[in-house]
């Protein structure tokens, strides 16, 4: 904590200066003599008790915490205010991902500056534009949100979901897109459901929770069935065709042929890194029989089939391939061997996504492939029968593609997202007849957004390996270090590409350098990288990121007390089992919805389909694993901890708030630094689902912390600058 800082905060507090730089005035939290012998470990758990959020002493206890958060903010506020406003000014507004298009009809989605929630707008053939659905009609509020939406093939029903972020339903509605009536609906319990549609738009197969009623009390598993629903009939009625208690924690992807003939369904046990493939025909679409032609056990590759015209398979995986390869196979074919490589695996170069184009227009259908090589991306078209490269199409710059989509039931014309640095996401259009691309839509900022040099490095981890560092600085040359803000992820194979980042666009306005590690467990060198950062070797994604760090150090471009680092989710956990790691390191740690009890995760929110990710407590070896890196037992009394900032909703659905409560708990009582340990709690919210006010406003208070303890102070003017441009350019 900087000095003089600490007596604005303690007059709010109404206590006195001296007890509040003895013990910085943290809530008095219990703690118990809660230890658990788990396989002959004695694994201490003091604070237990805050687990229980129904609890009045942890009701009292947190909303202490409340008091404590905003007294230290009200001492922000100047520089907090300046935050606020160049977080809003280069935020998005507008059309951020590429249209659906099915029969004559368009569907997109637009937020708008002032919408709290993203708005469906339907476009028809002549480009007329209407509102289809909006959630600021429906809840005011702004905590209604639009979750997602499936078009019938032929564009004339849509089922919608919307969500409400603190409750755990998720109802699907079927809308008429002529007169946006409601014609069907609700359908409970659909939460992160897939949706595929028969033709004619009479029936649908979709996925769902099974009822409260017939589950065993306490029992938080998925325990999802994939079910086929019919217009008009009551939810109830809707036939259970997959799924069963062998299988309580698996996700379903659906996919229907374009004749409806055949159902294929990929089953996922959480987000395990490989899946099974069943195929169903459906000559009785209540009853189809299914073969399973992938064993992911088998594999142990992620396989994801799409029907061609003639009901054959495309394949996209990655088994034999850990940067992905594209095959076709006889839709009876059970097994790899008799696959037919496509599109070979490119080592350099990870399978992001791809697209086929098979409009009868065309003289012979195509097939459209994203890939990032170095972390950006290319775009090439191959023959879809051959598999031959014809062309790589232009890109507007070294950025990120995404969201390839294309008209159904055949498709000409491919929609993608473009984005960079200093681009906000804008939406192209390629059209397979003619050969054009062209940009079609896209996001904008409030205001100018801040000249950015965008860049990639490669550091060494400590066992040798090359790990790649993405840099984001002023244009303009600076001798010396500045402030950083380094972020992380590091599982379940997610890659950190270039995106255009609002937070990361204000912190380099600024003056600060935004750097993104690449570490392992992410996806950006394929399945490979990933496998070497999951499961036993989950501890080398905290080392690759403490490595990134010291890197910045030593090679001069910050210092211990300029470096502020941030993760949400699965990187919090990153985030601040390094700094637990090496305090020394840090000057101050952001955690958004962390991970951190790594013995306990599997009771909280979805944390039991994650074991394939980290591991389970329940088996000695794979708890010996989640030992080794977990934040909140690493903790020593005594360490000069740095600041922290630990955020996350009162009710978060998907990690659960425990990890926060009892984290904060631990490092308050632990730390001997006079630097502050935080908790901000934001209620009407989810894990990742905030209305857009709420999202710049946690922007701005993350932003606010890191520069207070990071020296990084933007100035008037450049808010003024900001707020100029924008009205400059309307």
């Amino acid at each position: 904590m900087r000095k003089g800082r600490s007596t604005s905060i303690h007059r709010s507090l109404g206590i006195a200066p001296e007890e509040f730089v003895a013990r910085l005035f943290y809530p008095a939290a219990r703690r118990s003599d809660t230890v658990d012998d788990l396989f002959g470990l004695l694994v201490p758990d003091p604070y237990r008790w805050l687990e229980d959020a129904d609890d009045a002493r942890v009701r009292d206890w947190a909303a202490a915490q409340d008091r404590l958060f905003g007294a230290y903010r009200a001492g922000w506020s100047e520089s907090r205010s300046w935050w606020a406003s160049l977080v809003d000014q280069v935020s998005s507004f507008g059309v951020s991902e590429p249209p659906m298009v099915r029969g004559s009809v368009m569907f997109l989605a637009e937020q708008l500056r002032g919408d709290e929630q993203r708005r469906l707008l339907v476009v028809d053939a002549e480009g007329g534009r209407r509102v289809l659905v909006d959630p600021g009609e429906i809840d005011p509020s702004g905590h209604t949100g639009l979750y997602a939406w499936w078009p019938s093939r032929e564009g004339e029903r849509v089922a919608v979901q919307m969500e409400v972020a603190e409750q755990p339903g998720s109802d699907i509605m079927v809308l008429d897109v002529r007169t946006g009536e409601e014609v069907d609906g609700p359908l409970p319990r659909a939460r992160n459901t897939s949706l595929a549609w028969l033709p004619g738009g009479e029936a649908f197969y979709y996925v769902s929770r099974v009822p409260d009623e017939e589950l065993a009390p306490g029992d938080k598993r998925l325990q999802r069935r994939v079910r086929l629903h019919r217009i008009g009939s009551p939810w109830q009625d809707d036939t259970v065709v997959f799924g069963g208690e062998d299988a309580p924690d698996h996700y379903y992807g659906l996919t229907v042929s374009v004749d409806g003939r055949y159902l294929a369904i990929t089953a996922t046990a959480g987000p395990a890194s490989h899946n099974d493939v069943y195929l169903g025909e459906l000559l009785d679409p209540r009853a189809p029989h299914f073969v399973k032609i992938v064993n992911g056990r088998t594999t142990q590759a992620r396989v994801l089939p799409r029907f061609l015209a003639d009901n054959d398979l495309l394949l996209v995986t990655d088994h034999q391939a850990p940067c992905g390869r594209i095959c076709t196979a006889h839709r009876y074919d059970t097994g790899p061997a008799a696959w037919r490589t496509l599109v070979a695996e490119d080592p350099q170069a990870p399978l992001d996504e791809c697209v086929v184009l098979d409009d009868p227009a065309l003289p012979r259908p195509r097939l459209l492939v994203a890939r990032t090589r170095h972390g950006a991306s290319t775009l090439t078209l191959h023959d879809l029968a051959s598999g031959a490269s014809l062309t790589t199409l232009p890109l507007p710059g070294a950025g990120v593609v995404s969201s390839l989509r294309t008209n159904a039931p055949h498709g000409r014309h491919a929609w993608f997202s473009y984005c960079d640095a200093t681009t906000p996401p804008t939406i192209y259009r390629y059209d397979a007849t003619s050969g054009e691309l062209e940009q079609r839509a896209g996001a904008s900022t409030a205001g100018h957004s801040p000249r950015i040099r965008s860049r990639s490095v490669r550091y060494h981890a400590g066992d040798g390996t090359e790990i790649t560092l993405l840099l984001f600085t002023p244009a303009e040359e600076h001798q010396g270090p500045r402030p950083t803000l380094l972020y992380g992820y590091g599982s379940f194979g997610m890659p950190m590409r270039p995106w255009f980042f609002p937070m990361a666009a204000a912190w380099v306005g600024a003056g600060g350098t935004y750097a993104v590690a690449c570490v392992r467990g992410g996806g950006e060198e394929g399945q490979r990288w990933h496998d070497a950062g999951r499961g036993p070797h989950k501890y080398r994604a905290i080392s690759d990121f403490n490595d990134a760090a010291n890197w910045l150090i030593t090679t001069g471009r910050t210092t211990c007390d300029q470096l502020a680092i941030f993760g949400q989710s699965a990187g919090g956990l990153l985030v601040t089992a390094a700094a637990v790691q090496r305090p020394d390191l840090y000057a101050a740690v952001v955690a958004e919805g962390p991970l951190c009890d790594m013995v306990r995760y599997e009771h909280f929110g979805l944390g039991c389909t994650w074991t394939d990710e980290f591991g389970a407590a329940s088996e000695p070896e794979q708890l010996q694993w989640l030992l080794t890196y977990s934040p909140y037992h690493a903790i020593t009394p005594g360490v000069p901890y740095p600041a922290f900032l630990l955020t996350g909703a009162v009710t978060d659905l998907q990690t659960g708030e425990a990890h926060v409560t009892k984290m904060c708990a631990a490092l308050q009582h632990a730390t001997s630094s006079d630097r502050p340990i935080l908790m901000r709690r934001e209620p009407d919210t989810a894990h990742a689902a905030f209305p857009a006010s709420k999202e710049r406003a946690l922007a701005a208070d993350i932003l606010a912390f890191a520069a207070e303890h990071t020296g990084l102070s933007p100035t008037k003017t450049t808010a003024m600058s900001l707020q100029q441009t924008a009205a400059e350019t309307g």
